[in-house]
């Protein structure tokens, strides 16, 4: 996709200048997890910082009341669920590889 294009010539730009690299936020799903290794090749280490549904309500609730945001909160739990949807096949994949450190 276009998103692993521009992390691929990003990170091929730095090569020689960095250890390595931190990428936040992606892969979101599965199918890009498995791009990314053909691609690029495996992570060293994946980071899942974890919070339970109920503290990510309310932060995205917080969230969209300082900017203005309508969301409600069914349209929050309905975001919730997606990325739940999304990110547990993520995870379970890193964690059989051992690359996955969750942290609370």
């Amino acid at each position: 996709g276009v998103v692993l294009q521009l992390l691929k010539e990003a990170m091929v730009s730095k090569l020689g200048d960095t250890k390595g690299f931190l990428i936040d936020g992606y892969p979101q799903e599965l199918k890009d997890a498995e791009e990314f290794e053909s691609e690029i090749g495996e992570p060293k280490l994946v980071l899942c910082l974890d919070c339970s549904a109920e503290t990510m309500k309310s932060r995205l609730l917080m969230r969209n009341q300082s900017s203005q945001n309508s969301e409600d909160t069914e349209t929050t739990e309905e975001r919730i669920e997606s990325y739940y949807q999304a990110s547990n096949p993520l995870t379970a994949y890193y964690g059989r590889k051992t690359q996955l450190c969750k942290v609370n």
